[in-house]
């Protein structure tokens, strides 16, 4: 059977943003004494919750700061995030082409451990919004990545039987596989249009 719908995380997959992510947690984390540089953000954040984040590094720091205090700074961050995403939102060639080209034929979903706020604006402005047939963001549910959750809903709200998501992160793709969903597994988002549709192609071939 042909896959009947296509979940593609966001961060990391639709858009580049993980640097810009982690440059604005360490802008937010610096008065504190944090340090956050990205070779820590990428091995060991990309995907998990950005609360897991805060509490983590205030264990490490000397003394522990308490995570209550530092998480105080979250809505600073998501404005940080908001304002210089919309400068230029960062979109890999042919992501949107390819959506647009997908939209035709499947049914397609954005599932992101994000906020609607950081996420929907910028999807809006791109003119993508549309696309989706159907959309989870973090506050959706009430276990995220690496829980079935967030892909759980996503399907049921698709009706899908067969889907496929497009994940970069060990979360993500362990969340994705629980919910029942064949995974394309990328490593950065210029190369989501090339794996989605080898995979694709390869699924047409193997369809009697």
């Amino acid at each position: 059977m042909d896959y009947d719908g296509i979940l593609f995380d966001f961060d990391g997959v639709l858009v580049d943003s993980e640097p810009l992510h982690c440059e604005c947690w360490s802008e937010v984390l610096a008065p504190f004494g944090i340090r956050l540089d990205w070779p820590t953000y990428r091995a060991e954040f990309i995907g998990e919750t950005d609360r897991m984040l805060v509490d983590v590094l205030c264990s490490r720091h000397t003394p522990p700061l308490d995570p209550d205090a530092v998480w105080l700074q979250y809505p600073r961050k998501k404005v940080l995030f908001a304002e210089r995403m919309s400068l230029q939102p960062p979109f890999a060639h042919g992501i949107i082409s390819l959506l647009r080209a997908l939209s035709a034929e499947y049914k397609l979903a954005v599932v992101t451990s994000s906020g609607r706020s950081e996420v929907e604006p910028v999807l809006v402005r791109a003119g993508i919004r549309e696309l989706f047939d159907a959309a989870v963001f973090g506050s959706d549910v009430p276990r995220l990545k690496p829980a079935p959750d967030p892909y759980l809903k996503a399907v049921a709200a698709l009706g899908a039987r067969r889907p496929l998501a497009v994940e970069d992160s060990r979360a993500g793709v362990a969340s994705a596989r629980a919910a029942g969903c064949d995974v394309v597994e990328v490593d950065r988002p210029a190369r989501v249009v090339e794996l989605v549709m080898r995979k694709l192609e390869r699924n047409s071939n193997k369809t009697p």
